[in-house]
């Protein structure tokens, strides 16, 4: 496998239109969780009587790059004094969680993969050199424990246990320790092997399993990749065989499959969680980084620029559990819930509808985005992921312009004290390619950059609308890595109440939307025309999309779901035409937080 680094928050930072999404979640909900969510607030982590197994390294594992990126001192403080308090807790043997000893043997460790991989990413940012030895004798402490029986891997971290594997191959690196690898084999041979789960994702039941977690799914997409070195193995592609599955049987339009908590099949009106958009992105940088293999990285771009802003608000105070990508209304179910193991309220936007784990969570996804745009392997430095970044590393300095993937032009702006490669991934839809206005053919370009040179490069390429066939005879509108929705206007419903001890108070309130538009429709016409309008400081703005489509559409019976009102059906009864043709504009889907995205051609 071609290995790929990941360069640091000192050295590569957001700019542009990325930069105000990262500011965004900064002063939202992310930046400012541990003073509202009692959770993060009075964790047992740092000496509270609040939860203290997974939500505050779940937020961790977001704040502290998001701190460091945006370079925030006084986020940076906050995030040092939660590691100050968990390091100062760490027992004499090692043991680092917040738990008694006479509990450890029935303690769930998936919170020790956990909080070891938090403090790699805080070790990365901050180079805090306590940090490796608090690692060494937080995993030798877990291996002493796991190889003389103590405990073992069970729930969570049986299915989580390829998760330690970011710490272990952060300690292989600096620790020649035969334990090391001895524990890489306890790990696998304990935990759970997917492969043999495979069966059990082609028919989705209305049952909670671990087996069919979607969470568990995603974060296990990665297994291989991060694990073969240090076991021994020889990867193999796994990643790939077992998507294939889960995306011939669960598949949505944007690259997730449905999971509402638990694999849902093929549906429209079926939900994904947040937690697994998150866990999704980050296999996928890792499976690119891992191998190389340009797939990975182009699967990342559909996830991050569609499913990761349709299911948080634009302010980034509030959240929805569950996004479904046909989603006409997202008000509480009066009866019994339209998901397979969620309740009736996982679709509002809110603090924590349904579980907390999201509220956490969701916070690493675009701070570890932004951390994967530029990559490298010895003097070659890859353009893995073309947002707006800046990269100042080892005597290079390359800033890239952009406002994809709204538009499509990459200005490389290059000054470098070093020879060194530069190597720009294309993706597999781009049309007319042309470098510095000269038409070119490839799917990686490669630039030789010479010692002491000043160089601007100019890609652009065009991408052309396409339909993406759906189950049940219904089509997707897709122009690039941008999947386009039917947008429904609506009105919010505000809801401030304090339950089971948790305040929701504007603006980390719980919300209903309330459609106001018609959204009934079929396609009338396979042409659209692309419209674009700029990016605003809101970038995947709700109100001010950066990019539409203009369509022809006619309305059609669709009706609703049997059993309810706020729920289109799953099939429409009718695909023949009822009205005249009408001209709409599509958004992004990450810009419609009510919207239709799978639709049929009228009759």
């Amino acid at each position: 496998m071609k290995r790929l680094n990941f360069y640091t928050s000192n050295e590569l930072k957001p700019s542009g239109w990325l930069k105000r999404q990262l500011t965004i979640q900064a002063e939202g909900l992310s930046g400012n969780l541990d003073k509202v969510w009692r959770d993060v607030r009075d964790s047992a982590w740092i000496g509270g009587d609040a939860e203290g197994w997974e939500r505050v390294p779940y937020w961790l594992d977001g704040f502290i790059p998001l701190a460091y990126l945006l370079e925030n001192e006084d986020m940076i403080a906050r995030a040092g004094k939660y590691i100050d308090a968990i390091v100062a807790s760490q027992k004499p043997d090692g043991w680092i969680c917040p738990c008694s000893e006479e509990k450890i043997p029935t303690y769930d460790t998936w919170a020790v993969l956990l909080i070891s991989k938090v403090l790699t990413v805080y070790y990365n940012c901050s180079h805090d050199e306590r940090i490796p030895d608090v690692l060494y004798r937080t995993m030798k402490n877990y291996y002493d424990l796991l190889s003389n029986g103590t405990i073992k891997l069970f729930q969570w971290g049986k299915y989580r246990w390829y998760e330690g594997f970011m710490a272990l191959n952060f300690l292989a690196e600096r620790y020649d320790d035969e334990w090391i690898r001895d524990l890489a084999k306890i790990l696998k041979s304990q935990g759970t092997d997917y492969s043999e789960k495979i069966e059990l994702w082609k028919r989705p039941l209305n049952k909670w399993t671990l087996d069919t977690h979607i969470v568990n799914l995603m974060m296990m997409l990665k297994s291989e990749a991060v694990s073969c070195e240090l076991l021994g193995d020889e990867y193999t592609d796994l990643a790939e065989r077992l998507r294939t599955v889960l995306d011939n049987y669960n598949g949505t339009p944007v690259g997730l499959f449905t999971g509402d908590e638990c694999l849902s099949g093929i549906s429209p009106i079926q939900g994904t969680e947040l937690c697994a958009v998150a866990e999704m992105m980050y296999s996928y940088e890792l499976l690119y980084a891992y191998t190389g293999d340009k797939k990975w990285a182009e699967r990342l771009e559909v996830v991050a620029f569609n499913a990761l802003p349709a299911t948080i608000s634009d302010d980034m105070w509030t959240h929805q559990y569950l996004q479904m990508s046909n989603q006409i209304a997202c008000v509480r179910f009066p009866g019994r819930s339209l998901f397979r193991t969620n309740n009736n309220e996982a679709h509002l936007f809110g603090l924590e509808p349904h579980f907390g784990c999201c509220t956490a969570n969701f916070n690493q996804a675009w701070p570890k985005l932004t951390l994967s745009a530029f990559m490298y392997s010895g003097d070659t430095v890859v353009s893995a992921v073309p947002v707006p970044t800046e990269l100042k590393a080892d005597g290079i300095n390359i800033t890239l312009d952009t406002n994809y993937p709204f538009e499509n032009k990459l200005v490389y702006k290059i000054d470098t004290e070093k020879a060194f490669t530069l190597k720009v991934r294309i993706p597999s839809f781009a049309k007319d390619l042309t470098v510095c206005g000269t038409p070119a053919y490839a799917e990686e370009l490669s630039f030789d950059l010479c010692a002491g040179e000043n160089r601007e490069i100019t890609v652009e390429f065009n991408t052309a609308c396409e339909l993406i066939d759906r189950p049940h005879s219904l089509k997707t509108v897709k122009c690039g890595s941008l999947v386009f929705s039917l947008p429904i206007k609506y009105e919010k419903v505000m809801y401030e109440y304090t339950k089971k001890d948790v305040e929701r108070k504007f603006p980390y309130c719980d919300y209903e939307y309330v459609p106001k538009s018609e959204w009934s429709y079929g396609l009338d016409d396979v042409k659209f025309d692309v419209l674009r309008h700029g990016v605003s400081d809101v970038p995947f703005s709700s109100e001010k999309p950066p990019v539409t489509l203009t369509a022809s559409v006619k309305k059609i019976a669709w009706g609703t779901e049997d059993g309810f009102e706020t729920v289109c059906a799953k099939i429409p009864a009718s695909t023949a035409p009822m009205g005249e043709r009408e001209t709409v504009s599509l958004y992004p889907y990450g810009c419609a937080k009510l919207r239709m995205t799978e639709l049929p051609l009228v009759k």
